[in-house]
């Protein structure tokens, strides 16, 4: 087996070599660059973690010490673990990683399929990629999204009976279609274990 190209490194002063008045600072700070890099008002911020306009001013400015569970909050609408928050950062990397595990990233889980998003959150984005597991029986109905709109499947394992508007088709592993979105859709376990295919978002321009 080759050895892995090597690549450059990067890393972060742990949390616990920081002190108090670093980890607020850190924190006050990275609040402040995620919501402006997202394009945010606080108001906006504070409908999406459920912390009051006030308290987040007083955070950005350095002027409050927030609990556990706001801080959490907090991260959790930017879509980051909390670690992310008061790291500081040493160098940084163009590669964004998102883990398997990490629920934050689950889109849906019921009892017809689990969906999980294989693109970044916060990014503003034509194509949105994501990981569809649909149960025995299961099924993935949608109403026409904007006009334009196609999706790209590809069937890593079951089949899939595909319906875009009045056409109906059926695929298999392996298998991979493209078909509008700005009609009703609806996409159908047709066997018996469960299905598991990638799908793709394209928006137009």
């Amino acid at each position: 087996m080759a050895a892995p190209l090597p690549g450059k490194q990067t890393a972060s002063k742990p949390t616990a070599e920081l002190s108090p008045d670093e980890i607020s600072g850190q924190l006050s700070q990275r609040v402040r660059t995620l919501r402006k890099e997202r394009g945010w008002s606080l108001d906006s911020l504070s409908a999406a973690c459920g912390v009051s306009r006030s308290m987040l001013s007083q955070i950005e400015r350095g002027e409050a010490n927030p609990t556990l569970a706001v801080t959490v909050r907090i991260s959790q609408a930017f879509g980051i673990a909390l670690g992310e928050l008061v790291e500081a950062p040493i160098s940084t990397s163009s590669i964004e990683v998102i883990r398997a595990d990490d629920r934050t990233f689950h889109y849906r889980s019921d009892d017809e399929c689990r969906i999980r998003t294989l693109s970044p959150l916060h990014l503003e984005k034509d194509v949105e990629f994501y990981e569809v597991q649909l149960h025995a029986n299961g099924k993935l109905q949608s109403a026409p999204h904007f006009k334009g709109t196609r999706e790209f499947l590809t069937v890593e394992k079951g089949k899939i009976e595909l319906q875009s508007g009045d056409d109906t088709t059926v695929l298999g592993p392996g298998d991979s279609a493209s078909y509008r979105v700005d009609v009703p859709h609806t996409i159908r376990n047709a066997g018996r274990g469960e299905a598991f295919l990638f799908l793709v978002v394209i928006y137009q321009n």
